[in-house]
């Protein structure tokens, strides 16, 4: 509950930050503006995951690396949102929904197959999803999806509220130092 309340609180303050970001995305390439896609949440239950979108109308809804060329599909502003993690942002409906929480393992994709047998196979699909978590502060994209997992694991044992702040401050710097992001 208490993630509820202060995702609500963020989205109040960071609501000026979503005009802005829809005004651009609604220029580039009209609406909608935000992009929603079906992610696996806590116990392999589907659900659709906000973002803004950064890509065009009629991308495929296959993971960005796996697009031939993503580049192309890539709205102006899609390219600074991703970079800054803006396009993240709406997450916080999702938590304020009950479907996330600020620190978890990342929502997969609804086709990620690979991902979704080794988190079961640890025990992973039982933890809420989260915006950020222990895999994406070390490494993010850069890690292949074995190691993603073994860490998710990791996080699952030492799960603490300490634990999270000191992910969430170190979510903070990543963003700020544009660590780890591919797209």
């Amino acid at each position: 509950m208490l993630s509820r309340l202060v995702a609500l609180f963020i989205l109040f303050l960071v609501f000026p930050i979503f005009l802005i970001v829809g005004f651009f995305i609604f220029i580039e390439d009209g609406f909608p503006i935000f992009f929603k896609q079906k992610r696996f949440g806590i116990n392999n239950t589907l659900f659709y995951m906000y973002k803004f979108r950064s890509m065009k109308r009629n991308t495929p809804d296959i993971a960005t690396h796996l697009l031939l060329n993503s580049q192309s599909y890539l709205l102006k502003i899609g390219y600074f949102i991703r970079k800054t993690s803006l396009d993240e942002l709406p997450n916080l409906i999702n938590i304020i929904k009950g479907q996330m929480l600020f620190v978890g393992p990342r929502p997969a994709l609804h086709n990620q197959d690979d991902l979704m047998s080794y988190r079961s196979n640890f025990g992973i699909t039982k933890l809420k999803p989260g915006i950020t978590g222990w895999a994406q502060i070390n490494g993010r994209d850069e890690i292949p999806i074995l190691k993603k997992v073994f860490l998710e694991k990791e996080y699952m044992e030492k799960k603490s509220l300490n634990f999270d702040l000191y992910i969430i401050f170190r979510t903070v710097t990543y963003v700020l130092w544009k660590k780890g992001i591919k797209h």
